[in-house]
């Protein structure tokens, strides 16, 4: 089963600052049939315009991570953490029992953000926050584990959930296959060009939601990018 939500079809809000989609129920958008995905909960796509912001805000118990699509987004919390995430990279954000922290785009060009939650597998934890580099040129053709909370995954941002978040670029015509296991719910983006998915297109934002398929076969029609979430 793939079924495609459409960019235009997402939840829309307009803050003169910031333009956001929302693949799910999210602040004053609610379709009770975009709740969740598995453990999936939230994937907004955030339009961030130079100079502003999330001012600070509290977060618990849940699993966040940010893809920086193109510019770079600035981070402060309430650990004292902080740092500058740019286009291609990820910071992961474990809420935990409880963080306050800010997000701005402090270039002087608009920020893209895919900004995606995840419910933990445990409540309470302490909280804690990372970023790293993920270059564009080593996912060329190929997944990149970005985020996970599986076994194996030792080269991505840790997260408490029983779920990964990989990405993978390819050129036009190129493919690419992923394999999930039986039971698992996955969620696939093009933040870039155009896709077919076991013969199901999808543009640039739109979102596929896959269940029951025991083998993906990705093919572009153009370059593209690709984040993909594979969750319980």
């Amino acid at each position: 089963m793939i079924e495609r939500r459409p960019y235009a079809s997402l939840g829309h809000a307009q803050h003169g600052w910031l333009e956001a989609r929302h693949h799910f129920s999210f602040a004053d958008y609610h379709d009770p049939q975009r709740l969740h995905w598995g453990r999936l909960r939230v994937w907004n796509d955030d339009w961030i315009a130079p100079h502003s912001g999330f001012p600070a805000h509290p977060h618990q118990d849940m699993e966040i991570i940010t893809y920086v699509r193109e510019g770079a987004i600035s981070h402060r919390d309430s650990l004292g953490n902080q740092g500058r995430t740019a286009a291609g990279d990820v910071q992961v954000m474990s809420a935990g029992s409880g963080i306050v922290h800010s997000e701005y785009n402090l270039e002087d060009q608009p920020t893209r953000i895919f900004q995606i939650w995840i419910m933990p597998e445990q409540r309470g934890l302490p909280p804690s926050w990372g970023n790293r580099p993920f270059p564009r040129g080593e996912r060329s053709g190929a997944w990149v584990v970005l985020a996970s909370g599986l076994p194996g995954d030792d080269q991505a941002l840790p997260i408490r959930a029983n779920a990964r978040v990989l990405a993978a670029s390819l050129a036009a015509g190129q493919t690419l296959q992923y394999s999930p296991q039986a039971g698992r719910k996955l969620y696939l983006v093009p933040a870039l060009g155009t896709l077919e998915v076991n013969g199901v297109r999808a543009e640039c934002g739109d979102g596929l939601a896959i269940a029951g398929e025991e083998l993906l076969q990705i093919s572009a029609h153009a370059a593209s990018e690709i984040v993909l979430v594979d969750a319980a």
